[in-house]
């Protein structure tokens, strides 16, 4: 994912220090209940689209920009499908960063799936039955949005 100016402005005081950080992303079905992958540029894999809320920014209004601006594609959030303090990961710049993951189940509602910026390689609907290979982060969350259950949360632990 592109790296926003406003992390790129803290960075040049913060350094390679761990920042806790916002993040959306978004499990998006069209009518026919295909699911909207994209393959990232930066490790060749496909996954469900997401970003990082501009300050200010609503996770909805986040979901929304975040898929059109990766795939062209126009959509509405039905509904929250998990939220998820994912694993502390560290870039191949040496910036260390944690998300705050909210997940939002979305509807295509127009626009046609095409690579839109410079983040995608491939976009594309997918059935949920005929799935490329994906990382567990994007298989869980199409689970969860599949299920049409609950908000999702991990386990509390005890202290």
């Amino acid at each position: 994912m592109a790296t926003p100016e406003f992390i790129r402005a803290i960075r040049a005081t913060a350094g390679h220090q761990l920042l806790f950080l916002p993040g959306v992303s978004a499990v998006v079905f069209d009518d026919e209940g295909r699911v909207l992958l994209g393959r990232r540029v930066d490790s060749g894999e496909w996954s469900i689209i997401g970003g990082i809320p501009e300050p200010g920014e609503q996770p909805a209004e986040t979901a929304v920009r975040e898929v059109y601006e990766e795939t062209a594609v126009r959509c509405v959030v039905e509904k929250v499908i998990l939220v998820d303090a994912l694993p502390p990961v560290t870039y191949p710049n040496g910036d260390n960063c944690q998300f705050m993951d909210i997940c939002l189940r979305c509807r295509a509602v127009g626009g046609e799936a095409r690579v839109n910026d410079e983040e995608s390689l491939e976009v594309g609907w997918f059935p949920v039955d005929a799935l490329p290979e994906l990382q567990e982060f994007a298989l869980f969350r199409i689970k969860q949005a599949l299920a049409d259950g609950p908000t999702w949360f991990a386990p509390m632990t005890e202290h």
